[in-house]
């Protein structure tokens, strides 16, 4: 036990690795710091200071200030130079990144306009923007950015921009548009090591926003989330919901152990091979959370 009796992440051998899984942010950055400040509570410091932190997605919208927690992931490398940090892309921040017009090109060289040509009746039907430039912007960006979606209200806010006003491109620093630029689709470890009941056995780990489609092949989704092929109008890797939620049978039967972690879904389940890790679900009066491997420990912003 650690400080006050809270609970510790036992000591892990050397050549093994303490992985950090943190659910989506979603504008919060007090509820970010405390998590991270139980974080350093809980795991002792040279396993803290090498540890591999891997951001689950949704950074910015519902919450108050995006500014301010893309500030905070920005500083990581700085402050922890011996952690690896992993930022993937939540299906927010992909609308963040379109509206600004930050996403990679489409890698067959097609226009982001093909993304929502013939999808016009829905547009018009759910709302989405119409304003300056939106004749090469993704799908994902115009329905961030239209008179709909009162979540990214906040996001906009936090830069001191009125939703839905293309200022938000000048507004927004160039680090935080490479950052949105960098953000990778899916993450893959080889060798993580994972407390069971019969001891500590040693698994793949993939780990993408929302999770994988169970009636599509397995590396079929991974080749076009490593490409980050935004010639796809919705890429439902980030953006599904019940089409996602379980593992891919093929996963269970692959002869490597993997497990798929994401956030995206509003609670947190820990189900075998399946981890799902957004407890806060971007509400303010729910917790932020962590799960910390190899034990399994469930960490969150307030004790």
């Amino acid at each position: 036990m650690g400080e006050q009796g809270r609970p510790t992440e036992p000591e892990i051998s050397t050549n093994e690795r303490i992985v950090c899984c943190i659910g989506d942010l979603h504008g919060h950055i007090s509820k970010l710091q405390k998590l991270w400040s139980n974080l350093e509570t809980v795991i002792s410091p040279p396993s803290f200071q090498t540890a591999l932190i891997i951001f689950l997605g949704d950074y910015c919208d519902k919450g108050p200030d995006t500014r301010s927690v893309i500030d905070f992931l920005i500083s990581l490398p700085s402050r922890y130079p011996k952690q690896t940090h992993v930022f993937l892309s939540g299906n927010h921040d992909l609308g963040f990144a379109a509206f600004i017009g930050v996403l990679p090109p489409p890698p067959d060289g097609s226009t982001f306009a093909e993304t929502w040509k013939g999808s016009e009746q829905y547009g018009e039907k759910v709302g989405w923007y119409k304003g300056a430039g939106y004749e090469n912007m993704h799908l994902q960006g115009r329905l961030w950015g239209g008179p709909v979606d009162s979540n990214a209200a906040s996001t906009f806010q936090s830069y001191g921009i009125p939703y839905g006003s293309t200022d938000l491109v000048k507004a927004v620093p160039e680090e935080h548009k490479k950052f949105l630029a960098d953000l990778v689709w899916v993450h893959e470890e080889d060798d993580v090591c994972i407390e069971t009941s019969e001891g500590r056995k040693h698994y793949k780990l993939i780990a993408v926003h929302a999770g994988l489609e169970k009636t599509k092949g397995v590396q079929e989704q991974l080749k076009l989330l490593r490409a980050r092929d935004t010639s796809q109008p919705m890429i439902v890797a980030l953006t599904g919901r019940s089409n996602v939620l379980d593992i891919p049978q093929e996963l269970v039967d692959c002869p490597t152990p993997t497990m798929l972690v994401s956030g995206h879904h509003g609670k947190l389940e820990l189900n075998g091979l399946r981890l799902i890790i957004d407890e806060s679900g971007g509400k303010e009066r729910k917790p932020l959370a962590a799960v910390v491997l190899p034990s399994m420990m469930v960490v969150r912003d307030i004790w």
